[in-house]
């Protein structure tokens, strides 16, 4: 955000923008256009390539599938991967915004948001004459799914603020920890840190029909359990991948850690795009412990509830 950047006005783009490149789980090139709107529009899909080209709110109400990624629908048109997007215009400040895209998912690009945060600047964000109207808690909240051992916790605070908590049940990766106090920091902290892949769940994921696309040059592969030489030549010949050597012991060296806790970070810019999806701008601290997509979006509802049944709570922070 630039300076005398005022959070308390809505922002739109200053022009419209575009770019092109392939999906993470279908592999098929898909161009994206970011469309300046008018204030209170909000965030919202459109898919271009489908007869009456359909819009898609981006809410929580709207999110059918959670699994590798968050992927919205509305009468069979859906959009997926939306979260990283998402991020890059919550961390820059634009509130309105129309997202068209010609196939069902968003451009991986190199994995993380930070393609999306100079696609942003190169448009220019611009403040609109309409206040914006943030949301605070009365009162803690608490989402826990027990079976999977996720819990994310909301806490009234005076600005919007998150921290995460990763840990891979692994003694080669151990726990790591991000934190984002402020908005402003979002570019340089979070935005470069790009998104991963555990190498025993490659085999898995290909299966499933899922990455698809060049997955060496979007994600960093993480080595929680011990490979076999024989396994990693499979690896190697079934993903036409280069021949790589374990830096660390944790990681396959094809791309080098902008953070020594990259993951978390990239956990953390998953939940700001994923709670973009509350549909109304929140002034708490949020803690999340092992977040994924699929906890993120439960919590967005759960918070989404909270703030249609307490509307009265809504205030104006001059």
């Amino acid at each position: 955000m630039r300076s005398g950047f005022n959070p308390d006005k809505q922002h739109s783009l200053a022009s419209e923008v575009y770019l092109s490149g392939k999906g993470l789980h279908t592999g098929v090139p898909a161009e994206m256009r970011l469309v300046p709107q008018p204030p209170d529009f909000g965030f919202q899909f459109r898919r271009v390539d489908l007869p009456g080209k359909p819009i898609i709110k981006a809410n929580a109400d709207s999110v059918i599938n959670t699994f590798r990624g968050t992927i919205i629908g509305n009468n069979g048109a859906t959009v997926g991967m939306i979260e990283h997007v998402l991020a890059a215009l919550v961390g820059m400040g634009v509130d309105n915004c129309l997202i068209e895209v010609n196939n069902h998912e968003i451009p991986i690009m190199d994995g993380s948001c930070e393609p999306f945060i100079e696609l942003i600047e190169r448009a220019g964000v611009v403040e609109q004459n309409v206040q914006k109207i943030w949301y605070e808690l009365g009162s803690p909240l608490t989402y826990h799914d027990k079976v999977n051992n996720v819990k994310i916790e909301a806490f009234p605070d005076s600005e919007y603020r998150l921290h995460t908590v990763v840990d891979f049940k692994s003694s080669r990766l151990g726990v790591q920890t991000a934190s984002l106090r402020h908005m402003r920091e979002f570019k340089k902290e979070i935005a470069p840190c790009r998104t991963y892949c555990l190498v025993h769940e490659l085999d898995m994921l290909h299966e499933q029909q899922l990455i698809q696309g060049d997955l060496v040059k979007n994600a960093i592969l993480l080595v929680d359990k011990p490979i076999s030489k024989e396994h990693m030549e499979k690896l190697v010949e079934k993903f036409d991948l280069p021949r790589f050597a374990l830096a660390e012991g944790t990681y396959l060296d094809n791309l080098k850690l902008h953070f020594d806790n990259e993951i978390a970070r990239h956990k953390l810019l998953d939940m700001i795009g994923d709670l973009s999806l509350i549909g109304y701008p929140l002034k708490a601290r949020i803690v999340g412990n092992r977040p994924g997509h699929t906890g993120n979006i439960g919590f967005a509802r759960m918070v989404r509830s909270y703030i249609r049944e307490n509307k009265f709570q809504k205030r104006q922070f001059a």
